[in-house]
């Protein structure tokens, strides 16, 4: 088995991947060593010490190492747990615990309020152009982006993975998705991070 890897934007993540299947619906996100503890796949990579944290698509794991952390050391480190991870098929989840985040969810919504239901027409629209066109080239990036509302014209979205804390996250949000969603749907007005 050969784990190849990618550049993502964010120099401070790099996007692994196996070759195989590592989620089979949604996504995953680990941003402490206290939520790693749900993967044993993510706690190994958290006990290398410099990763600051992990992120688990379709089929690539995205790590994120700390500041002042040279790739060059930790990345044949990273890709030896993933390595061992996959030849051993060990699971990826501790039991009990293989909860992912799929887009739209309720418990993703701003502050857990419902979209309102006037806006029914306009959230299918802009929910469809983040599935179709946003989220398969964040995943490209190695992220992910999550809908979390729409509030008088206003779409709030949040950045997983390498997209989170990337330099250009913003820039991307701003003028790359504000500009799509805006082109497609003129009732956005705005697109702020969530």
């Amino acid at each position: 088995m050969y784990i190849e890897t990618e550049a993502t934007p964010n120099p401070s993540t790099l996007k692994f991947l196996p070759g195989r299947q590592v989620m089979s619906a949604g996504t995953r996100e680990f941003t402490s060593p206290e939520a790693a503890e749900a993967s044993p796949l993510a706690q190994m990579l958290f006990d290398l010490g410099d990763v600051t944290g992990v992120f688990f698509g379709h089929d690539f794991v995205s790590v994120t190492a700390a500041p002042g952390v040279e790739w060059a050391s930790l990345k044949p480190q990273v890709a030896s747990v993933l390595l061992d991870h996959f030849v051993s098929q060990a699971p990826l989840f501790t039991a009990g615990t293989a909860s992912f985040s799929v887009p739209g969810d309720e418990d993703d919504l701003l502050d857990g309020q419902a979209d309102d239901p006037a806006d029914a027409d306009v959230v299918a629209q802009i929910k469809d152009l983040i599935e179709t066109r946003v989220r398969p080239a964040v995943a490209n990036d190695g992220g992910d982006i999550i809908y979390r509302g729409f509030r008088e014209g206003v779409v709030f979205l949040t950045m997983q993975g390498a997209c989170s804390g990337c330099p250009s996250s913003s820039a991307t949000l701003k003028h790359g998705i504000e500009g799509l969603l805006k082109h497609y749907v003129p009732e956005v007005t705005e697109v702020r991070a969530a």
